[in-house]
């Protein structure tokens, strides 16, 4: 039997929550891939396997070592350019 992770709470004991109260706009959710923390790692093997199949479509060749950041906005510009589904 797997049990329950213990909940987290914020600085004054209340439990962490994830969300909001609000419903939030795509504008309000997009956030610019050069502002991820994790924006300069490696990109990703979903990225390098997606990205390897939209460049071959498009006609284009990449660099590999791409980092997550600049994966993602290839990604977005190749899907504009080759009718490919968001991720």
């Amino acid at each position: 039997m797997t049990e329950n992770p213990t909940p987290t709470a914020d600085e004054h004991g209340e439990p962490e929550m994830l969300g909001s109260t609000t419903p939030q706009t795509n504008d309000q959710l997009d956030k610019d891939p050069g502002d991820w923390v994790t924006g300069e790692e490696p990109m990703t093997a979903s990225q390098r396997s997606y990205l390897d199949t939209l460049a071959s479509q498009a006609g284009e060749q990449l660099s590999a070592d791409l980092t997550k950041a600049e994966a993602s906005a290839h990604i977005d510009r190749l899907q504009g350019k080759v009718g490919g589904a968001g991720a």
